[in-house]
């Protein structure tokens, strides 16, 4: 199902895309060497709950996971990249912590994911992973707007990772959203212009470009949920809620200066 918002329900998609952008960027700060994944996801868990809002993950229980997640947020670090299960690991110095976060306020989603290096060591291959998925994610946001194929919003994405030196993985992408975190249509991080759905004012799409540094295969953890490159490579997770108006796009998980 694809969801069409009215323009009376964009104030509230704001108001939840700002909670997740807040809580994303206060989680960052507070995610230093020694910090615990399940102290990240009590913190979420009480931002969540404070602001009268609920998770979209701890009931969440696909066909592809073993379910229910039962945790508030994905905590991904170095070779996990998607579905990553909180657990008792404590960051060090060099890690490269991937974050996503999907709420729910007033009845809409928003969904976003940062990626960012814990510590004083900044490793190159790394910052360039993450420098990689963060301008596809802006590549991908200048392509849509009314009347634009989903299709090519897929190719600018693949283009900037392929030119990057990257394969990309088709298994998952970007998804609408609206009063539930996963709908269609899926946004491939690669695809032909002109072809897919087209899209209209009132659409939201969370993107979500990831890459993994030399592979485009995934392997699952025993827990059933966290997906690694298969080869222990580092990774990077970049994604951003839009909303497609009458005049163009409108990123609602960009977080306030």
């Amino acid at each position: 199902m694809i969801e069409i918002l009215s323009p009376t329900d964009l104030p509230r998609a704001r108001d939840t895309g700002a909670l997740v952008a807040g809580i994303l960027q206060t989680l960052k700060s507070r995610s230093v060497v020694g910090t615990n994944l399940l102290d990240i996801d009590a913190w979420a868990q009480s931002m969540i709950m404070e602001a009268g809002a609920q998770s979209c993950y701890v009931d969440y229980e696909p066909s592809f996971g073993r379910g229910p997640f039962a945790h508030y947020i994905c905590t991904s670090v170095n070779d996990a990249v998607l579905h990553g299960l909180p657990y008792d690991y404590r960051l060090a110095d060099g890690d490269l912590l991937s974050l996503d976060l999907a709420v729910s306020l007033g009845g809409v989603v928003a969904d976003s994911a940062i990626s960012f290096i814990v510590g004083e060591t900044q490793p190159p291959d790394s910052v360039a992973l993450i420098d990689a998925t963060q301008r596809a994610l802006s590549a991908g946001i200048a392509a849509a707007g009314p009347g634009v194929h989903i299709g090519d919003i897929s190719h600018a994405i693949g283009s900037v990772l392929g030119a990057a030196g990257y394969s990309v993985n088709t298994e998952f992408g970007g998804h609408g959203v609206g009063s539930t975190m996963h709908q269609d249509p899926h946004v491939s991080n690669t695809g032909r212009p002109g072809r897919g759905y087209r899209l209209r004012p009132g659409v939201l799409l969370a993107l979500e470009p990831w890459v993994m540094a030399d592979t485009a295969t995934l392997v699952t953890d025993p827990d059933g949920w966290t997906l690694r490159s298969v080869t222990g490579c580092r990774t990077a997770h970049s994604e951003h809620t839009i909303a497609i108006t009458d005049d163009g796009v409108e990123v609602l998980t960009m977080p306030k200066p």
